[in-house]
């Protein structure tokens, strides 16, 4: 997606976690590792999933999806990173630099629609069961599904065509290690009104719906386990849930402090660290949290490696 140059600032600075050259080589090793356990794990996900019949439900299909999300949540930002620190250096063109922010905001919205059609599926597995195959056809979910992604690229191509006519003349030192939306705004010598409208009218919207979403959900979720009569039966529903909720805390707890605070109303370090939770930490850490408690994911992760290694003999 290459965007044309409105200014002077042909490259941007990125000044990644910190500038002590001391630290680079165990913030790359810190990184690298990370980056290498969270793309392992979604693609595990992804291959698990694909090659289980017994997971090609409705359920494992938003979370195959959502591990895709994932592993190019971490490849579109760890990579670069890692390179800048290996080279030595800390420049990022301005086309990549919009491409970079164009896929973190896509990524992000797709995490967030993702979850609410997660929620979504939960809800009416457990509150309306003998209606599940006629409310979750594939059609529906299809259709769901291809909304989502079309939505959240008009949503990340918006933000972008409206960065792409602003003019960067007094700094391109951006205190982040990626290409972030806000950082990008704060350092601009242009009007940017209008971007930090669309930020608190749009992405508030489009983060806000899907959480209200989620939570009546699981308002309505927790009034049916309530009424279940056995305490087996409550835990058996809650266990299907504990999983997406803790991946829900940890996305929004995290998310919403950055993108619905345009103002920077926080430090460089408070949403420096932050972000390393949403961008890397959180994509890592969801395919252990949807493996650990899953025993259908770790039955169907067994039959891949005994596939892997009957293969290789």
């Amino acid at each position: 997606m290459e965007l044309g140059n409105h200014s002077s600032v042909s490259e941007f600075i990125l000044l990644g976690l910190s500038s002590q050259p001391e630290r680079q080589e165990l913030i790359f090793g810190i990184f690298l590792a990370m980056y290498l356990v969270g793309a392992a794990g979604n693609l595990l996900i992804i291959l698990a999933i694909g090659s289980d019949a017994h997971l090609h439900t409705l359920m494992y299909l938003f979370l195959s999806q959502l591990s895709l999300v994932d592993f190019c949540f971490l490849s579109a930002t760890v990579p670069k990173m890692l390179v800048n620190i290996h080279t030595h250096t800390q420049s990022i063109s301005r086309s990549g630099c919009l491409n970079q922010m164009y896929f973190c905001v896509l990524l992000a919205i797709m995490d967030n629609f993702l979850l609410t059609a997660m929620a979504y599926d939960r809800y009416v597995a457990i509150c309306h069961p003998l209606h599940y195959g006629t409310m979750m056809r594939g059609r529906v979910c299809a259709l769901l599904l291809g909304s989502c992604w079309l939505l959240a690229n008009a949503h990340s191509l918006l933000h972008t065509l409206l960065m792409a006519r602003l003019d960067f003349c007094a700094s391109n030192v951006i205190p982040y290690f990626y290409c972030d939306l806000v950082a990008l705004l704060q350092i601009s010598c242009s009007d940017t009104r209008l971007n930090q409208l669309m930020i608190l009218l749009v992405g508030g919207l489009i983060v806000l719906l899907p959480f209200l979403g989620i939570l009546v959900s699981y308002i309505h979720i927790v009034a049916a386990v309530l009424k279940v009569p056995s305490a087996q039966g409550k835990r058996k529903a809650f266990s299907t849930c504990s999983s997406h909720l803790t991946v829900v805390v940890l996305f929004y707890s995290t998310i919403t402090g950055v993108y619905l605070s345009p103002s920077s109303s926080h430090s460089v370090d408070t949403d420096s660290l932050t972000s390393v939770m949403y961008m890397v930490v959180t994509p890592m850490l969801n395919p252990f949290i949807y493996c650990l408690r899953n025993k259908d994911m770790k039955g169907a992760l067994k039959k891949l490696f005994s596939l892997k290694m009957f293969s290789g003999l």
